[in-house]
């Protein structure tokens, strides 16, 4: 399968997948221009969305409407001082919809 590859992040986050070919998107924590912006790469077709932690539980709503589909992948990255959980309960998520089966236990 072929696809494109999308990053949703601050600078620090997106900047060094950038130098391996990755459609990179650095957003501040503004929740428009995060909604904005996720919905703009949602748009685009990606295969796989790799996000950060804080930017996901920022726009969860606006990424709800693809998690339970095929396609995008969206690989939620724990990337601040402390993780918050997202990226795990995103993870259990996705391992569920491929497998069917609640590998974390509902987290």
């Amino acid at each position: 399968m072929e696809g494109k590859i999308a990053a949703i992040g601050d600078y620090d986050f997106v900047m060094p997948l950038a130098s391996i070919g990755v459609d990179t998107y650095a957003v501040g924590n503004g929740g428009d221009e995060l909604v904005r912006t996720v919905e703009k790469v949602l748009a685009e077709r990606y295969a796989l969305l790799v996000v950060s932690e804080d930017k996901f539980a920022a726009a969860e709503d606006t990424f709800s409407a693809v998690m339970d589909g095929p396609l995008p992948c969206v690989a939620v990255v724990p990337f601040t001082q402390e993780p918050s959980g997202e990226a795990t309960r995103a993870l259990n998520v996705m391992l569920k919809a491929a497998t069917g089966i609640d590998i974390f236990g509902g987290q």
